[in-house]
């Protein structure tokens, strides 16, 4: 990945003169190195760490804590009245698990590459996004309106910091970049997600005689195997980007013990949605489905809940602010991927739906290939040529 100076003006040249290789690769350890994972919910000490090195720069720092121990970060390079640039990110990572061949919260540097829970997915991004607003603070530039980074709580959760982010007052943009690891590939839709909760209720018995009962794993076994179906179902209605809407059975459980008939199971499942796709209408498609199973004759009842749900979106290849960016990333050294859509999920879905700005994914790392697992890990130099990229953009879209 190499930038060319080919089409750069000369301020473009000073700014991204500005981006140093170290400042970046230290600032992302440092993000690392701040320990806590979500669930439970831990990402103070990495909020901290981010707006310590944001005032450090000089940017204009604002944290509001959404629960207990957990704050939004809000931090803005200012500009002139217009609308300005969003670089959106999440400062929550998963619990590391098992496998790991070193410390998850080590940050350190082999090969090019730094290690450690976080490093893609996405403490990367977030110090590829500040070190591009220093750079571009430090280069003097005027830019119509501001440059804020977004860096929220429990994206890999259940949402709080992106529904409160969109509940409270905002400034406009002209676009977002979602900062999460996508190959340095420009991502132009994305699914979104929901859970859906299932819990069937039936009536306890001695498994001597357990016809005296109504089994609830019974009938939680006939919705596993309806929702299997229906996924397959969802395969011949695949959308041309980020292909069909799925279903996936992520927990199951139920029952007090052998010897007793089961009179409570419970089903947490996971529902991909389309870009568009309402979250309401999806919830009474599911209770409309499982009703059609008639569980009722079996003195079994049922009941369903969606206790999260994140929209997808999708942003037209040829807009504007898309083809600024493809190129930006272009010329900041990108390996040249076609446009594309992206399976997994991500709060740019709520500032496209909401707010109605156009959104983009583009991020160092793989959300694929370390994001959730071992000895993840992020290229150094994919950080670097993210920088350029976020930098480039700014002063294309606001200078």
């Amino acid at each position: 990945m190499t930038t060319t100076d080919a089409g750069l003006s000369e301020i473009e040249r000073r700014v991204l003169g500005l981006i140093d290789t170290a400042e970046i690769v230290g600032l992302t350890q440092d993000l690392v190195r701040a320990r806590g994972h979500n669930p439970p919910g831990e990402e103070a000490a990495t909020a901290e760490v981010l707006a310590d090195a944001c005032r450090s720069r000089g940017l204009d720092v604002i944290t509001e804590e959404v629960a207990p121990g957990r704050p939004n970060l809000s931090a803005a390079l200012p500009g002139g009245p217009g609308p300005g640039l969003l670089l959106l990110g999440h400062t929550d990572v998963v619990p590391p698990g098992d496998g790991w061949t070193g410390d998850p919260f080590e940050g350190g540097l082999r090969d090019g590459r730094i290690f450690g829970r976080g490093t893609a997915d996405m403490k990367g991004g977030l110090a590829a996004c500040v070190v591009a607003m220093d750079a571009l603070r430090r280069a003097g530039v005027t830019l119509s309106g501001p440059v804020e980074l977004a860096a929220l709580v429990d994206e890999e959760e259940t949402g709080l910091g992106i529904r409160h982010y969109m509940g409270r007052d905002r400034s406009a943009f002209l676009g977002c970049v979602v900062a999460e690891p996508t190959d340095l590939q420009t991502i132009i839709a994305a699914r979104g997600d929901s859970y859906v909760e299932v819990s069937v209720h039936g009536l306890a018995a001695h498994s001597g005689r357990p016809d005296d009962g109504r089994n609830a794993i019974y009938g939680a076994a006939r919705i596993i195997e309806e929702l299997r179906r229906w996924h397959g179902e969802l395969a011949a209605e695949a959308h041309p980007l980020v292909g069909p809407a799925t279903w996936s059975v992520g927990m199951v459980d139920g029952g007090q013990g052998t010897s007793t008939v089961p009179a409570h199971a419970h089903i947490s499942a996971d529902r991909r949605l389309l870009p568009g796709e309402d979250a309401d209408v999806v919830l009474a498609a599911v209770r409309e489905r499982l009703a059609g199973l008639d569980l009722a004759a079996d003195d079994l009842s049922v009941e369903v809940s969606m206790p999260m749900s994140m929209p997808g979106f999708e942003t037209p290849a040829d807009h504007p602010f898309v083809v600024l960016t493809d190129a930006a990333l272009q010329q900041s050294g990108g390996p040249g991927h076609d446009l594309a859509g992206w399976t997994a999920a991500c709060d740019g879905g709520f500032v496209a739906r909401d707010a109605g700005v156009p959104t983009l994914v583009l991020g160092p790392g793989s959300v694929n290939e370390q994001a959730h697992r071992p000895d993840e890990s992020v290229a150094v130099e994919e950080l670097v040529v993210a920088a350029r990229t976020y930098a480039l953009v700014a002063l294309r879209l606001l200078g």
